[in-house]
C-alpha cells in the first residue's frame, strides 16, 4: 500500500471487454472510487460499518462498464471519505492517501484515492464522484485535471447516492487529452465543432478569495487566453454582484451566521448555505435511517456533520429549489451557448494534515463559496492545474453551460499548450 500512496482499498484486475487497439481507451488503466458498484464486490462507501451491513453488488455501474467496453483496464477500488461527506480526503479507518505533490498536506476528498492514484502515476485515469466538490477539490490539491460534468449527463446508476440532485460521476487525468478521451466515452457527442468562446468571464471577486498572490493564478490564465483566442473574448466582473441581483430567492440566506464577516462575497456564502441545506436533506432521506440504526463509527468532524444532517429539520427546501432554478437561468443568460466563467477551484493550497478544526472549517467555508456555483447550477466545471507556488499546487477552473461538457473539454485541451508556457514563465518570475 505504501508504494501506491495509500490510494487503494483493494487491488485487482478487470480486463477490458476487448483487446482491440482501436478502442478509444485501449491500453489505459483506471481506478474506481469505492462508491461505484462492481459485480461481486461490496461497495464500501468509505466506512467499514457500511461494508459490514451490505452485500456484494449484483451488477457493475454503467460508467465503469463504459470504460471497460472502451478498452481500459480497471486495477482496483480507491479510498474515499466516509459516506462521501467531506472534501478533506482523510479516512481514519483505511488511512489517508498520500498527496503526491505535498506529503504533509491533505489530498482532498471525497474522491481522494482516485485523485492520488492519477497524481502518483499509478493509473492513467480514475473515476470519482462530485456532489459538493469531491472531484474538483482533490484534482486541485493533487495537481491534476478533474471534471465535474453537467448534472445528469453521465449515469449515476450503480453509484451510492449522497445527494442525488447534486451527485455527478466525474473523472481525473494528468493531461487534458486523456480527460477528453474519457469524455468522448461517457458524454453525449458534441453536435458542433470547437469554436472560439464568445467570452471568458474572469470573476474578479472570486480571485480575491485566494490566499496566494492573485496574479500567480489569474495572469497565467489571462495570458494564455489572449494567445489562444485573443484578448477580445476576456471580460471581467464580480460574479457575486450578478448572482445577488439575479437570484432573488437568495435573500432568505443572506447575512446568516458569521460567515459574511469573514468572506467577501455574501451572495456566494448564501448560495453555499442553500446548497448545504439541500444536500443534507437529501442525505438524510437516503441514509438517515441506516445511520440511526447502525450508529457507525465515524471520524471526528465528519461524525458531527453526518449526525447534524440526520437530525436536521430544514424548513427552506422549496426556497432552495427556487435558488437553483434562478441561478441556472441567470448563468445561462450570462454565458450563452459558448461562454465560459473562470474562477479559482479552491481558495488556496491544500491545508496540512491534522489541521486544527476551526482553521479547516474556515477553508471549507471559503471553498464552498466557489464550489457552489457549479454545484447549484448543475453546470460543468473543469479544474486545471497551474503548477506550483511555494512548492504547493495551484489551479484554476473553467465553467460552461449545462450540457456543454465536450465544448469545455475541447477548450481546455486547446488552452493547455499556452498555459504550459505561461506557467513556466510565472514560476521563473517568482523565483
Amino acid at each position: 500500500m505504501e508504494s501506491d500512496n495509500g490510494a487503494f482499498m483493494e487491488k485487482f484486475t478487470l480486463p477490458p471487454f476487448s483487446s482491440s487497439g482501436e478502442l478509444p481507451l485501449a491500453g489505459l488503466t483506471f481506478a474506481v472510487k469505492d462508491i461505484f458498484d462492481l459485480e461481486g464486490f461490496v461497495t464500501g462507501f468509505g466506512n467499514p460499518d457500511w461494508a459490514r451491513t451490505h452485500t456484494p453488488a449484483k451488477s457493475t455501474a454503467p460508467a465503469v462498464l463504459a470504460l471497460l467496453k472502451a478498452g481500459a483496464t480497471c486495477v482496483g477500488k480507491t479510498v474515499m471519505d466516509e459516506m462521501a461527506y467531506s472534501i478533506n480526503g482523510e479516512n481514519m479507518h483505511y488511512g489517508t492517501p498520500k498527496n503526491p505533490c505535498a506529503a504533509d498536506r491533505i489530498p482532498g476528498g471525497s474522491s481522494s484515492g482516485s485523485a492520488v492514484a492519477v497524481g502518483a502515476n499509478i493509473v492513467d485515469l480514475s473515476l470519482g464522484t462530485d456532489t459538493g466538490g469531491s472531484v474538483r477539490v482533490p484534482a486541485a490539491f493533487c495537481k491534476i485535471y478533474g471534471i465535474r460534468p453537467s448534472h445528469g449527463v453521465v449515469s449515476v446508476d450503480g453509484v451510492i447516492p449522497m445527494a442525488q440532485s447534486f451527485d455527478t460521476v466525474g473523472w481525473f487525468a494528468r493531461d487534458p487529452a486523456i480527460l477528453k478521451r474519457v469524455g468522448n466515452v461517457l458524454l453525449p457527442p458534441l453536435d458542433h465543432p470547437l469554436v472560439t468562446p464568445s467570452q471568458i468571464i474572469v470573476a474578479e471577486d472570486c480571485f480575491k478569495l485566494l490566499n496566494i498572490p492573485i496574479d500567480r493564478v489569474k495572469q497565467v490564465l489571462v495570458k494564455s487566453v489572449e494567445k489562444s483566442f485573443g484578448g477580445q473574448v476576456l471580460k471581467y466582473m464580480d460574479i457575486g454582484d450578478y448572482v445577488k441581483d439575479n437570484v432573488p430567492s437568495l435573500k432568505h440566506f443572506m447575512n446568516q451566521g458569521d460567515d459574511t464577516k469573514v468572506y467577501s462575497i455574501p451572495s456566494l456564502v448564501a448560495l453555499s448555505s442553500a446548497m448545504r441545506i439541500l444536500q443534507r436533506n437529501e442525505f438524510k432521506v437516503n441514509h438517515g435511517e441506516w445511520v440511526s440504526s447502525n450508529k457507525p463509527n465515524l471520524g471526528a468532524g465528519l461524525k458531527e456533520r453526518i449526525w447534524e444532517a440526520v437530525w436536521a429539520k430544514d424548513d427552506n427546501i422549496d426556497i432552495c429549489h427556487s435558488v437553483r432554478t434562478e441561478l441556472r437561468a441567470a448563468l445561462s443568460s450570462l454565458l450563452g451557448d459558448v461562454g465560459i466563467l473562470a474562477i479559482p477551484t479552491v481558495p488556496g493550497p491544500p491545508p496540512k494534515l491534522q489541521t486544527e478544526a476551526s482553521t479547516l472549517e474556515t477553508f471549507r467555508a471559503r471553498a464552498f463559496s466557489l464550489l457552489s456555483i457549479a454545484g447549484v447550477s448543475g453546470f460543468c466545471q473543469v479544474s486545471i492545474p497551474l503548477g506550483l507556488y511555494d512548492d504547493l499546487p495551484v489551479s484554476v477552473s473553467l465553467l460552461a453551460k449545462h450540457g456543454s461538457d465536450m465544448f469545455l473539454l475541447n477548450l481546455v485541451e486547446t488552452l493547455s499548450g499556452t498555459l504550459g508556457e505561461h506557467i513556466d514563465a510565472a514560476v521563473k518570475s517568482s523565483l
